[in-house]
């Protein structure tokens, strides 16, 4: 071996040593299981579901009458404050009644703000198990690829001896030697690369279920070979019924017509009921009583004004709603192509483009070992199948996110159509 080739064999061991070892993998991780730890640990679903919660016991408060006020004078008292001399002591206990109807709309409105918060609390939920699908399949793709890399690694090694063997005897020159070692060099440093690639993506899946620990996160499954049967017109029709984000905006029309409502019930008067129990110095005791009434007339203006503001909101929220469905349907549609395409290639792959590239590279190894073939060709069939592999996995994993995206656009769960 020469002290070139020497020197790019030192370096190639120099990376592998420095690559961090991968030590003892955890358990295999099922995707079902994943989701199931999201929604029991993810703090983003326990805050919205706190929120919700929250959100609950509002109506009971909006509707409740404000508290009677319980008050007391003392009228003419000597400058002792002998409260026993003074010529009238009152006892008085008021309540405020709005107008029929003004606290009973008030806790409506509070009821659709709960149901809203509600939806929320169901949307962060989509939300946060669509990022743990996509983690999931990030995380299973660089585990593949380290494997791609790793094969392919051995695969270069196997025909860098062979080179350093054919060298040895005259049948090749230097050149090739040098070229096996650096194609060596590349995917010792594309391992190391991957590894570190693994700790990524298990961190960020590691922070979506609340673990401390991302190391304690496996290898994902493999996913099921599927067919994408679905008609895109049902999966937007279950989309339109099923999303929160339209109960959610359902729930906020509702909120404003309550208080358009209310607004208009400001035009009516609220009361104010009072009863007092006298006590007086030199004179007889006894009761009294007062009835107050409010006057909104007089300020009309003020209540149109939230009459006004309550149409324009109402109208405002509507426009939301149909907004909100033509994004439904233009989400439904996209992911659903997304994944149709990610399918098309990855059965392309299969059963096309993978057999060949492996006919190719097994035709280069036979050629170049008989001296039919020159290296630079063995290891572009080298490349190319690796490059293949790569692209396979990659459609594997773009659909799998895919369909990830539009489960979240339906809203629930769609059932796979399995291949046989």
């Amino acid at each position: 071996m020469t002290q070139t080739t020497r020197g790019l064999f030192v370096a190639a061991v120099l990376l592998v040593a420095t690559a961090p070892g991968r030590g003892d993998e955890a358990p295999a991780i099922r995707l079902a299981e994943v989701i199931e730890e999201a929604r029991v640990q993810n703090p983003e679903i326990k805050a919205a579901r706190a929120r919700a919660q929250a959100a609950a016991y509002l109506p009971a408060q909006a509707s409740a009458y404000d508290d009677p006020v319980f008050s007391y004078e003392s009228w003419n008292a000597p400058e002792s404050f002998d409260v026993t001399r003074a010529d009238n002591n009152i006892l008085k206990l008021s309540q405020r009644v709005p107008f029929p109807g003004k606290r009973t709309l008030a806790g409506t409105a509070a009821e659709r703000d709960a149901d809203i918060a509600r939806r929320e609390a169901d949307m962060v939920q989509l939300e946060v198990i669509a990022a743990v699908k996509r983690a999931y399949w990030d995380l299973w793709l660089v585990h593949e690829n380290l494997l791609v890399y790793s094969r392919d690694k051995d695969l270069v090694e196997r025909l860098a001896r062979i080179a350093e063997q054919k060298y040895a005897v005259g049948q090749v020159s230097q050149p090739d030697v040098l070229r096996a070692q650096v194609e060596l060099t590349r995917l010792i440093n594309r391992v190391t690369t991957e590894t570190l690639g693994v700790d990524t993506a298990r961190a960020e899946l590691a922070a979506l279920l609340s673990r401390e620990d991302p190391g304690s996160i496996g290898i994902p499954e493999e996913p099921v070979r599927v067919r994408l049967e679905q008609d895109i017109g049902s999966l937007t029709e279950v989309a339109l019924r099923q999303r929160p984000e339209l109960a959610a905006q359902q729930a906020s029309i509702a909120r404003f017509e309550a208080n358009r409502r209310f607004a208009r019930l400001g035009y009516f008067p609220d009361f104010e009921f009072m009863a007092e129990r006298f006590y007086n110095f030199d004179r007889r005791d006894g009761l009294g009583a007062m009835v107050s009434i409010s006057i909104p007339l007089v300020y009309k203006y003020k209540y149109d004004a939230a009459v006004g503001e309550a149409n324009a909101r109402i109208t405002t929220a509507q426009a939301e709603l149909r907004r909100l469905q033509d994004r439904i349907r233009r989400e439904v549609q996209q992911a659903f192509l997304r994944a149709k395409t990610a399918l098309a290639q990855r059965d392309l792959f299969l059963s096309t483009h993978i057999p060949q590239a492996e006919q190719a590279l097994r035709a280069s190894q036979t050629g170049y070992e008989t001296g039919r073939v020159d290296f630079l060709s063995l290891i572009d069939s080298v490349r190319a199948i690796e490059s293949v592999h790569l692209e396979h996995y990659r459609a594997e994993a773009d659909f799998e996110k895919a369909y990830a995206d539009l489960e979240r656009a339906v809203g629930s769960d769609v059932p796979r159509d399995i291949k046989q």
